[in-house]
């Protein structure tokens, strides 16, 4: 996640992914990565988010089993489907 899960799950991303899995009941551990709009680069927890998924966009959810799933529409499907 970006630093936000604050506001309101329409207007960010990181919430509505941070939420779903809330609401799924995980208790997962956030990561702050940092950077916004062009800073990306900068910031060393987006880089790790890079090599990872190849684009700085976050959320991103690595699970244990080394799967990683990128983008909060796609963590709150993966969510919906494996309730903890």
């Amino acid at each position: 996640m970006c630093y936000g899960t604050f506001g309101s799950p329409e207007s960010h991303p990181c919430k509505k992914a941070h939420d779903a899995l809330t609401e799924a009941g995980y208790a997962h551990r956030v990561v702050r990565t940092g950077g916004c709009f062009g800073t990306d680069p900068v910031w060393k927890g987006r880089r790790a988010i890079k090599r990872a998924t190849g684009n700085y966009k976050v959320p991103t959810l690595f699970l244990d089993d080394g799967t990683v799933i990128d983008g909060s529409s796609e963590i709150v499907e993966w969510a919906s489907a494996h309730s903890a």
